[in-house]
């Protein structure tokens, strides 16, 4: 079965203050242990804020180190769901249920892309 990897994308400018709720993460979890229960979810994981992370870029032949935090991006990834399900549709629909368990006020983003295989 092939493998997606759910970007989960915020503006860290305007997430809630204070992050997740109590709530939140009490319904996460319960989705989290019903999707390894299914065999779809592989790892899941939240991220550092860009101000604890550094941006290695390569052009023409030179590297470049930026500490962040990175002002220029209004959205960054906040976190990820690797999952195996059986087509995309699926993936989809398992990201779908990932974004319902946030409160009203929250705007997320997830990008699903299969993982290339060999």
């Amino acid at each position: 079965m092939p493998r997606y990897l759910s970007m989960i994308r915020i503006d860290e400018n305007n997430a809630p203050e204070g992050g997740p709720s109590p709530e939140l993460m009490q319904r996460m979890g319960e989705l989290i242990e019903e999707m390894t229960k299914a065999g779809v979810l592989l790892d899941t994981g939240g991220l550092t804020p860009t101000a604890q992370g550094t941006r290695v870029h390569y052009e023409g032949g030179e590297l470049s180190v930026t500490d962040g935090p990175f002002t220029e991006s209004k959205e960054v990834i906040g976190g990820y769901a690797m999952m195996q399900a059986k087509d995309l549709a699926e993936a989809v629909e398992w990201t779908k249920r990932l974004l319902k368990v946030h409160e009203p006020y929250w705007t997320v983003t997830c990008e699903v892309r299969e993982v290339v295989e060999g």
